[in-house]
């Protein structure tokens, strides 16, 4: 098998992936690539060879299962996204929980209220970068107040979360790290002196530290890298499903027409939304333990497997015409928050903070338009998350 080299896609690739990828899975849904730091990996492109791969337990998420240790995990530990059972199913099941569907929908009122206050300073001013006044800020207060991080740590969270998920560089990256991880260690030895509180954080110190023997318990390394997964996951991926709905339905006049009047299609749009050009392009990377076959592919033992939902999502032996955006589609199934045991924990509170930005954007801005006057877009970097840095836009 030949291996295509990443680094030949050039920059039209991050702006739009998805000729790439189709242009893989005609060739098949499993393929060798060469990353640009001179590494391999095997891409997964077609949607029901990805959904085996994201379910198959021969696929770890420890990267010491090919002798691996990343930097992260050596300064935070190792988070449900790298660790398999019965750790994994240990540590989910004690946040699990706390979102639930029914869970989140508690949440729905103070998700109205932090929406509406951003709309009050935003809507006066007649044009905005949305990300920066409402995508943002929206998922970061409604998950740093569930979790018990103050108001006035956002910006510095902020910044390093940004690095993290997209780096600049390998070196601002570390720094992000080393950043947040000190930052968390302050926050949970602060609240272990302040006593408890009515927020998630103070309920997981309260489990590392009060559990009875033979109950389930959390080791300080185990509550920190769960505080760190929740707060960089809980926020970041939401804020470009808002940023990429939105920029969806101003390149579909047509689609955000029938929205405006018919509101009864929120839901199955932000489901759309997802699949269409969803949050996350490629899901965090396993390893193969033994040799596994997909598609008439054999990837050995030892290897790194990147499934990508992107191209899943737009396989059109599972939605047709996959490249067409239509508010109508029936998109569930789609792989944008993942399958199986790592579906994304979130899923519920994403949703509905998706669902409660766009209807009350689009009541607020019936002119809502695309900023002609704010020059080119500017795509996150990497092959991890998918959106833009800013999405001007007037009213």
């Amino acid at each position: 098998m030949t291996t295509a080299d990443l680094a030949v896609f050039g920059p039209e690739f991050t702006a739009d992936p998805y000729p790439t990828y189709a242009r893989l899975r005609q060739d098949g849904p499993v393929h060798r690539l060469r990353g640009e730091d001179g590494t391999h990996f095997w891409l997964v492109v077609g949607y029901e060879e990805a959904r085996r791969a994201l379910a198959d337990p021969a696929l770890s998420k420890s990267p010491a299962t090919v002798g691996v240790v990343r930097f992260d995990q050596e300064v935070i530990g190792s988070t449900l996204l790298s660790v398999d059972p019965p750790d994994h199913t240990r540590l989910r099941r004690l946040v699990a929980r706390e979102f639930t569907a029914r869970r989140a929908q508690r949440l729905a009122p103070r998700v109205q209220e932090i929406t509406d206050g951003l709309l009050d300073a935003m809507v006066p001013r007649g044009r905005a970068d949305l990300v920066e006044h409402l995508a943002f800020p929206l998922p970061i207060i409604v998950i740093c107040e569930l979790l018990g991080v103050p108001a006035t740590d956002r910006d510095a969270f902020r910044a390093w979360s940004d690095e993290i998920v997209a780096p600049t560089s390998a070196e601002a990256g570390e720094a992000a790290v080393l950043g947040i991880g000190a930052y968390l260690d302050g926050l949970i030895a602060d609240k272990r002196r302040s006593g408890p509180s009515d927020d998630l954080l103070s309920a997981l110190i309260g489990t590392a530290s009060d559990a009875e023997p033979g109950e389930e318990r959390l080791t300080g390394t185990e509550l920190r890298s769960l505080a760190y997964l929740l707060l960089i996951a809980g926020h970041e991926t939401t804020v470009n499903l808002i940023a990429g709905g939105v920029r969806a339905l101003l390149a579909h006049p047509e689609q955000l027409a029938l929205l405006r009047s018919d509101p009864g299609l929120l839901d199955g749009a932000v489901e759309e939304m997802l699949r269409y050009d969803g949050p996350v392009e490629n899901a965090t990377l396993r390893f193969t333990t033994e040799p596994v076959t997909y598609g008439g592919t054999t990837v050995p033992a030892g290897e790194t497997v990147l499934v990508c939902l992107a191209g899943g999502d737009r396989d059109p032996a599972r939605f047709p015409e996959p490249d067409r955006f239509d508010i109508r589609r029936d998109a569930r199934g789609h792989l944008a928050f993942g399958h199986g045991i790592h579906f994304c924990l979130g899923a519920p509170l994403a949703r509905l903070e998706a669902r409660t930005a766009l209807a009350s954007l689009l009541t607020r801005c019936p002119g809502l338009a695309p900023d002609p006057d704010a020059g080119p877009e500017e795509w996150l970097p990497g092959l991890l998350i998918r959106g833009t840095r800013r999405l001007p836009v007037r009213w």
